[in-house]
């Protein structure tokens, strides 16, 4: 890994405190990247941000160290007003007795106690609010903040039970907040900071609804941070700031480039017969650590997950419906090793950081320009260079040209060599379980209908 993806900013030289400043050491984080350098110094002096980059390069960390500080200010505000207070209480006139004084003292200095939840975090996916959370544990190490990580599919009655207590922090996905919401586990009176990420994903998902029915019971926009983070601000996504947001200030990243100069694209023309060898043909060529191939729909997942696995390669399938606890153990082993090859839907294309991924194949060409840009950018993360290579094949070659237009740029095509061609084991088929048809039943009582006579036939 290089780091050519860092500005010459410290972390240090920007408004955090001490003890922001020696979790970032502990997690080894020293030079900001460009949107970190662009949003963080707006950001910590309370200006909203809408910032747009590329995924892998930093967003998290920067809508986290600035919600983290936010936090931390509003916490030294409320301490320096209960000092004066207490100053107050004990300047008093020598002719007051003491129990007056007793009694001024023990009063409670001020209406104003700290409400929770102070911020809240809203994900996309399932996969992205799992990996703020856990960024935002790495990087809080030295913060006394606690949070509670909030997504369906799995942990109903944990996650109710954790929300219900004073977390400062929720990160979660829109429809599980709002059930809890609407059960009165927690109040949205209290945000003082509010950070949407992927905000065009939440348009695509069509959680747009949940989101400003999120964020119309939270105080006004003027009186939160607020902080919006997306990869591309289309106009909609920008209509959605300027209405929730206060002024905020747009701050955009190589807007000139859509996908990283770190990512070396290439593409193939296989015929739909010929995808199954390519594709083992380059994994024996490239032999790469660890890489993800995109497919667009589960049955295919499921048979080249069998085909992969029957010449020897271990792999998982993950699809939309794969429930959320397997979901986690199959990305588990794939971060540890255990599995070298993530087969994968467009599930998996956004939220997701997994380090050290050298290959993005895509099997099948993404019928949504934006989805090829999220795929590729499973590789090439945080400085590395990754390698992305698709196939335009008969089904979807269609796609080639609009993702083409988006990315600014001609992917190069390149000649399929037999020697390129491997020969394969074809996965056996379970044989599918035989039932008997059945006669559909007779409604009780009835009797058969005669057979009609045909005409001039005698009775």
């Amino acid at each position: 890994m290089n780091n050519n993806h860092l500005t010459e900013i410290l972390f240090s030289n920007l408004e955090l405190s001490d003890a922001i400043l020696k979790g970032l050491k502990d997690a080894e984080f020293h030079h900001c990247t460009p949107i970190q350098n662009k949003t963080l110094p707006l950001a910590l002096r309370g200006v909203d941000v809408a910032g747009q980059a590329q995924t892998g390069t930093g967003k998290t960390a920067a809508f986290l160290l600035a919600t983290f500080q936010h936090l931390i200010n509003d916490e030294a505000d409320l301490d320096e007003e209960e000092e004066d207070d207490d100053y107050d209480a004990y300047d008093t006139d020598d002719a007051v007795e003491l129990a007056q004084v007793e009694k001024v003292i023990a009063k409670p200095i001020k209406n104003k106690v700290t409400q929770y939840p102070r911020a809240i975090i809203l994900a996309p996916t399932r996969e992205l609010a799992i990996q703020i959370h856990k960024d935002a544990l790495l990087l809080s190490k030295r913060l006394n903040l606690s949070f509670a990580l909030i997504y369906g599919g799995t942990d109903y009655q944990k996650q109710l039970t954790k929300v219900k207590s004073n977390v400062d922090i929720i990160i979660g996905t829109p429809g599980r907040i709002i059930d809890f919401y609407r059960q009165n586990a927690f109040s949205l009176n209290y945000i003082q900071v509010m950070v949407l990420d992927e905000a065009d994903r939440m348009f695509d998902l069509g959680f747009i609804k949940d989101i400003r029915f999120l964020l119309r019971r939270m105080p006004a926009p003027e009186t939160r941070l607020n902080m919006l983070f997306s990869a591309t601000l289309s106009y909609k996504v920008t209509e959605l700031a300027y209405e929730h947001m206060n002024n905020p200030v747009l701050v955009k990243i190589e807007t000139e480039e859509v996908t990283s100069k770190a990512i070396n694209q290439s593409a193939y023309c296989p015929a739909n017969d010929q995808k199954i060898p390519l594709l083992l043909g380059i994994l024996k060529h490239e032999q790469p650590q660890r890489s993800i191939i995109f497919v667009n729909t589960k049955r295919c997942a499921e048979e080249l997950d069998a085909t992969l696995n029957a010449n020897g390669y271990k792999t998982a399938a993950l699809s939309g419906d794969v429930p959320q606890e397997k979901r986690q153990k199959l990305l588990l082993s794939f971060q540890q090793n255990e599995i070298s090859l993530l087969i994968a839907t467009d599930v998996a294309a956004r939220g997701l950081h997994i380090p050290n991924v050298s290959h993005v194949f895509n099997y099948d060409l993404p019928q949504d320009v934006e989805d090829y840009v999220h795929r590729i950018g499973r590789t090439a993360r945080f400085g590395a260079s990754g390698e992305a290579i698709s196939f335009i094949c008969e089904d979807y070659a269609y796609s080639m040209p609009d993702i083409e237009e988006f990315i600014g740029q001609k992917i190069p095509v390149k000649a399929i060599d037999k020697e390129l061609l491997a020969d394969f084991i074809k996965p056996e088929r379970r044989p599918r379980e035989f039932k008997p048809a059945q006669r559909p039943k007779r409604p009780p009582h009835s009797k058969p209908k005669a057979p009609a006579l045909a005409p001039g036939n005698p009775q």
